[in-house]
């Protein structure tokens, strides 16, 4: 982990956490507090903002702010706005997604528009407004929670993915811009994510290339600064080398259907 002191420097003192009640979300909270950032942590559930932020605040002596928002409602950002006035906001860790796992056909059209107003306006709005002030005061830094699926086409999560190839494309190109203005930026593109929803979610045990959040979340912070995309996991980098130069696109796209369905079995179809 990096010097708290000098993270805390640059990165803080408030770290907003978009999704920061459980799974990746938490880990990214507990290891903020460890570095010293103070905490503004977004999700639905008020319950469980409650549970985190009383765990957090027993273990470490940071300041901590929750507000129970719907993301995928655009008026939730200016509740946020408002909510984090007057706090200077070093870190933006934009981690909250809606998924869903089938046939493109079988979802509503509803849910897409759901997806996409939650995976991708949110965090543009997100980015554009504290990335802005970042840049305004030349430091600060920006986690996007991107994903493997972001790479390809990806079947049976084709909606997911594509809004995941999305915040790879902006991290990226934004990454390029604030660096200049000394902000840094980085893509996190994960294979799996052990969090609780995707354990509920997956009746499967064949889970290739899966991490603990805490593992997740420890890569993406000692990564920030260092490198614009990150692949999680030894692994992982092989696995994204091979598919990204060794193997046809169309016969990667095939790949990764094949490993969802073995993951999901039933319930993708």
């Amino acid at each position: 982990m990096k010097d708290a002191g000098a993270f805390s420097n640059r990165y803080g003192p408030w770290a907003l956490i978009a999704g920061g009640s459980e799974g990746l979300g938490a880990s990214f909270a507990e290891q903020l507090a460890e570095q010293g950032l103070n905490l503004f942590l977004v999700a639905r559930r008020p319950e469980l903002l409650a549970q985190t932020r009383d765990r957090l605040r027993a273990a470490h002596k940071v300041e901590i702010r929750t507000l129970a928002a719907d993301l995928s409602d655009p008026a939730s950002i200016g509740i946020i706005q408002r909510e984090t006035a007057g706090l200077e906001i070093g870190l933006l860790v934009c981690d909250a997604a809606v998924t869903y796992t089938g046939e493109f056909l079988k979802q509503d059209l509803a849910g897409y528009h759901r997806m996409l107003d939650l995976n991708c306006r949110a965090f543009l709005d997100l980015i554009y407004g504290y990335g802005g002030a970042m840049a305004h005061r030349t430091h600060g830094g920006i986690i996007v929670m991107s994903s493997m699926a972001a790479f390809q086409g990806s079947p049976l999560v084709s909606v997911y993915g594509a809004t995941k190839s999305f915040l790879l494309s902006l991290a990226e190109g934004v990454g390029d811009e604030l660096s200049r203005v000394g902000v840094d930026v980085l893509a996190c593109c994960p294979a799996v994510i052990l969090t609780p929803h995707f354990l509920s979610e997956s009746p499967s045990r064949k889970v290739p290339l899966s991490l603990a959040p805490e593992v997740v979340a420890r890569q993406a912070i000692r990564a920030l600064g260092r490198k614009r995309v990150l692949v999680p996991s030894a692994m992982g980098k092989v696995t994204r080398f091979m598919m990204g130069h060794l193997m046809p696109r169309a016969a990667t796209v095939g790949m990764m259907g094949r490993s969802t369905r073995a993951m999901y079995g039933d319930s993708a179809k």
